[in-house]
C-alpha cells in the first residue's frame, strides 16, 4: 500500500502546537483528559482543513470527537490514529502530526502519544480507508520505524521513512 502517495509537506507537522495546562482544582481528571483530547483533536482537524477538501471544518471535528469518545485510538507505544468515515471528508485524507514532549491521549498502554495520523474518509469509501489503515498499521509495529519517525528533521525525510516501509 502506498501511503505516501496521500500524504504531501502540507500535511505534516513536526511539531505540535497544542498546550495542554494542568487540570484546575474545580475539574475531574477524566473530564480534563476529554479536553485536552478536543485541543489536540482541534490542532489536527485544522491541518487537514488548510490542506485538504474538507466541508465543515467544525463538524468534522465533532466527528472525531464522538469517534473518540467510543474508543480511544491511542494505541500505545507513543502512537494514535484518529480516524472516521464522515460526509465532512469530501475525500480520503491523511495528515501526520508529532508532539516531542508527548500527549496523554488516553492510550491503550497508558503512556504519552508523540505519533499521530489523523484519517477521514468519506462514509462510501471503506476499501481504500481500511487497506492504508491496515498497512499504517502494520508498519507501526516496528519500533525502528517509530524511532525515524520521531528523529526526522524534515518533511521529506518524514516522508522518506513512509517510502522505505511501503
Amino acid at each position: 500500500m502506498n501511503i505516501s502517495r496521500y500524504m504531501n509537506k502540507r500535511l505534516i507537522k513536526l511539531e505540535m502546537d497544542t498546550k495542554i495546562d494542568p487540570p484546575d482544582e474545580g475539574i475531574s481528571i477524566e473530564r480534563w483528559r476529554q479536553q485536552s483530547k478536543e485541543w489536540i483533536l482541534l490542532e489536527l482537524v485544522k491541518l487537514l482543513d488548510e490542506n485538504a477538501r474538507i466541508g465543515n471544518c467544525n463538524k468534522l471535528l465533532l466527528d472525531f470527537i464522538n469517534r473518540e469518545k467510543k474508543a480511544s485510538t491511542g494505541i500505545g507505544h507513543g502512537i494514535a490514529v484518529p480516524h472516521i468515515r464522515s460526509k465532512h471528508a469530501k475525500e480520503f485524507m491523511i495528515a501526520f502530526a508529532r508532539s516531542t514532549g508527548g500527549y496523554d491521549f488516553d492510550a491503550l498502554d497508558g503512556e504519552l502519544t508523540h505519533l499521530f495520523f489523523i484519517m477521514a474518509a468519506p462514509p462510501y469509501d471503506d476499501t481504500l480507508y481500511l487497506r492504508v489503515f491496515k498497512a499504517l498499521a502494520e508498519m507501526l509495529r516496528y519500533d525502528s520505524f517509530r524511532e525515524e519517525l520521531m528523529s526526522a528533521r524534515s518533511t521529506g525525510e518524514l516522508i522518506h521513512a513512509i517510502r522505505s516501509m511501503e
